[in-house]
């Protein structure tokens, strides 16, 4: 089953979210979410901000465009590739 195929109901990992690798998975890990469901009612800025925080290094912006698919995934959102949200969060953090 393709990640794209996946629902909210049948993801077990991380790694079984549309658009989330071991890298972004790890991040999230650094930053308490363990599970999907640990993504469910969750801020993606807030994530970001949290992952920038424990690190100490201002993160890409496509990786919050990554925590936005997914949390928007984990919310019953239809899957959509993390480059969909780029426009938003340009748009909300005033971004060109």
């Amino acid at each position: 089953m393709s990640k794209f195929q996946q629902t909210p109901a049948t993801v077990r990992r991380l790694e079984d979210i549309p658009n989330i690798g071991k890298a972004v998975a790890d991040d999230l890990r650094r930053i308490g979410v363990a599970t999907p469901v640990d993504l469910w009612g969750r801020d993606p800025y807030a994530l970001y901000a949290g992952l920038n925080a424990a690190t100490g290094v201002c993160h890409d912006p496509c990786v919050l465009d990554t925590f936005i698919a997914a949390t928007r995934f984990m919310a019953g959102e239809a899957a959509r590739p993390w480059w969909a949200y780029t426009a938003e969060r340009k748009a909300r953090l005033g971004q060109k």
